[in-house]
């Protein structure tokens, strides 16, 4: 299997280090040509209007609705989250808040259960959104003060945190599982 980091912007050479640990073949995705043979994409936490500006500059952004579109799974951590929401790509039924729960002097550290992961997870947040909005179509699977900060739609999971800095590989390993035939 063959999964592909967005590598604009952001943390993504802990994703691809984790994923890589994991046993998946991963690929830096920058231009178009870079989803071709993926089979899955993990979109990386960092800033948002950075990440953006580079998925115009690279004419990433139909490329990257139609990998969503064809069903193969998509992870979005943090920034990943707010780019598959309505004002950005458009692909999941989601408005992401940014920098909900404050700037980064207000980062913090939980515990989460998430269904199809078992025992607590690790969760950490820095400058992260939640869920402001969502369809009937998106399942909430995790919440922090009553703020949805993550949840699965189709073949897109979102999470509004870092397992890859808290060094938590379970979401990794669940986004791998819809990987396998």
């Amino acid at each position: 299997m063959v999964v592909g980091v967005l590598a604009l912007q952001g943390d993504f050479e802990a994703h691809r280090k984790m994923l890589e640990d994991l046993g998946a073949e991963v690929r830096e995705v920058r231009v178009p040509a870079d989803l071709d043979g993926l089979d899955g994409l993990v979109m990386p936490g960092g800033e948002s209007t950075t990440m953006t500006l580079g998925i115009q500059r690279e004419g990433l952004g139909d490329p990257l609705r139609d990998f969503v579109r064809s069903g193969k799974p998509v992870l979005g951590t943090c920034a990943g989250m707010i780019m598959l929401d309505r004002e950005h790509l458009g692909v999941m039924d989601t408005l992401a808040r940014r920098n909900a729960f404050g700037r980064q002097i207000r980062s913090f550290e939980e515990d989460l259960e998430i269904p199809g992961i078992e025992g607590p997870v690790r969760a950490v947040f820095i400058r992260a959104p939640w869920l402001a909005e969502y369809g009937d179509a998106v399942e909430i699977l995790a919440e922090v003060d009553g703020h949805p900060v993550a949840a699965r739609q189709d073949n897109m999971l979102v999470i509004s945190f870092h397992p890859e800095i808290a060094g938590e590989t379970r979401v990794h390993e669940l986004f791998l599982q819809g990987l396998k035939p």
